[in-house]
């Protein structure tokens, strides 16, 4: 005999609205790390200016690592700023975990990901300044963990689809 605790129907079955709530904030967040992606690579003048976008030579992690150098950290991040590695690392992850939440697949994965990111930009700005801890780094961490929690990516994202594949049945983190 099977004992489950909680309601039969979770965020990803059954009629609770809850589960289109983190399919909004799942494609929402998703949003967030593939538009800057995109405004780093082509400079579209939001955070990134044309003659700075990466495409142009610009390096995407320049301005925020070079701006620490006063933070706790800042030597540690000031010496990562510009290097191609971390340029190509950094971008890498922005667009992969923007895809993979707007669409609903990899959330553990991405979770993990988007997590250890915002994590170390937190760091980087350490001390806050309008804080003694919190900021929306780590606002936004929790909320990726809450979304590969919930199973956000099967509703109204590829998450079902993603989970039947004979990749992720064999590699379960890959869900």
């Amino acid at each position: 005999m099977t004992h489950t605790t909680g309601p039969t129907t979770g965020p990803t079955t059954g009629p609770d609205p809850a589960r289109y709530v983190w399919a909004a904030a799942r494609v929402a967040v998703g949003w967030v790390f593939l538009w800057a992606f995109l405004d780093k690579l082509f400079g579209w003048g939001f955070a990134t200016p044309a003659a700075k976008a990466w495409i142009n030579g610009g390096s995407p992690t320049t301005g925020f690592l070079k701006g620490t150098a006063d933070r706790t950290f800042g030597d540690l991040f000031g010496a990562l700023a510009g290097q191609a590695w971390v340029d190509w690392l950094f971008m890498t992850g922005l667009a992969g975990i923007g895809a993979a939440l707007v669409l609903g697949v990899g959330m553990r994965i991405a979770a993990v990901a988007g997590g250890l990111l915002l994590l170390m930009m937190w760091a980087a700005e350490l001390p806050l300044t309008t804080n003694p801890f919190m900021d929306e780094h780590i606002v936004y961490a929790i909320v990726l963990a809450g979304l590969a929690l919930a199973g956000a990516g099967n509703t109204l994202g590829l998450g079902r689809i993603w989970a039947a594949t004979p990749l992720v049945r064999r590699f379960p983190i890959l869900k």
